[in-house]
């Protein structure tokens, strides 16, 4: 059971950023990859189910394609704050805690996102029916105690991360993502710049009194007609961020040229800053384009400081058959993915 202190958690500035040398060390790796001009490949929930199998130790629909893991493990805590024991997408806790693991022992980079449920509504991330939920869980809001409770499950996962001497994984963590657009109940419609500020820095408050210096916070609004002024006008601040990234959907010659537009803005903000940026999403559903990755992706980065690109998960098939981001055997964009593999410029889990 988690107990939660019953002191309201003040958003204050008192905390100073503090950034463990395991965590130092992959914002290191991720600048070095860009500075090669490479970048980590990643999927979302790889080791966990692929387009014909779930749950069987060893097996990855791209490992099977090209004879490596990606070197980036994307996984989400959505549901963790409700006390389940598993995922939004069915992923066991327990089993996504060794995976991270295993993966970080293996050289691997790992980033978590959270699909947290609507607090007031009891529903989904995508409720949007209520304008008033960031709102409600700030500091002298109505849900405020609730919401800490949640941070505090969240925070005892994160805390649980950690090898056999104690050391803790670091953890690219990417709350209230896509926030530029309005399907998440903190979107940009859903709430004012004020108040996704304030939770974006009450989230970070709170893991940094519980000495979560493992985290890497990742900023990631989504693509399309954004502009420099739309990505910063929710921009929480410097201390409060260490990754600058980009959640980009979609296929053909009018969506590349518009990502590469919007990565060479955010490679700019990247340098103003001293952050790394990375396509923290990324992917055609279905994958219907069979030379999507290195005719698509491959060429949106291309000279651009991008440190890694995460497609989305392969769910299996008689789930969602649009929820393919990478080919499996015999999928039409197999040879193109090796080709993409072979690549110089990617790097899998088999070369760290």
């Amino acid at each position: 059971m988690i107990v939660l202190a019953m002191t309201i958690f003040a958003c204050t500035e008192k905390h100073i950023r503090t950034i463990s040398p395991e965590a130092d060390d992959v914002i290191d790796r991720l600048q070095q990859a860009a500075g090669d001009n490479r970048f980590f490949f990643g999927q979302e929930d790889f080791p966990f189910y692929g387009y014909s199998w779930e749950y069987e130790d060893g097996r990855g629909d791209v490992k099977e394609v090209c004879g490596s893991h990606p070197a980036v493990l994307g996984t989400d805590l959505g549901h963790l704050e409700l006390g389940d024991d598993k995922n939004l997408d069915g992923v066991p806790f327990d089993v996504m805690r060794q995976a991270i693991i295993d993966h970080y022992k293996a050289g691997g980079i790992v980033t978590i996102s959270w699909h947290a449920r609507n607090p007031v509504t009891s529903s989904d991330a995508w409720d949007v029916s209520d304008n008033t939920v960031v709102s409600s869980i700030l500091e002298g809001g109505s849900h405020h105690r609730l919401f800490l409770g949640w941070l505090e499950r969240v925070a005892v996962f994160l805390e649980s991360l950690k090898l056999e001497d104690g050391t803790r994984i670091p953890v690219i963590f990417r709350p209230w993502h896509e926030h530029t657009g309005s399907w998440f109940w903190w979107g940009r419609k859903l709430c004012s710049n004020e108040e996704y500020i304030a939770l974006w820095k009450m989230t970070v408050h709170f893991m940094r009194e519980r000495s979560l210096d493992n985290l890497i916070m990742a900023f990631s609004p989504n693509y399309g007609g954004l502009t420099r002024n739309m990505y910063m006008e929710r921009y929480p601040g410097d201390d409060y961020i260490d990754l600058l990234g980009l959640d980009a959907y979609g296929d053909g010659q009018e969506f590349m040229d518009i990502l590469r537009n919007e990565l060479n803005m955010v490679a700019q903000l990247g340098k103003e800053h001293n952050k790394p940026i990375a396509l923290t999403e990324c992917g055609m559903g279905g994958l219907g384009n069979s030379k999507w990755f290195t005719q698509i992706l491959l060429k949106a980065v291309e000279g651009l400081p991008v440190t890694y690109a995460l497609v989305w998960r392969n769910a299996p098939g008689y789930l969602m058959p649009m929820h393919i981001f990478a080919p499996y055997p015999g999928h039409p964009s197999a040879a193109d993915f090796i080709d993409f593999f072979h690549n110089p410029r990617t790097l899998f889990l088999n070369e760290i």
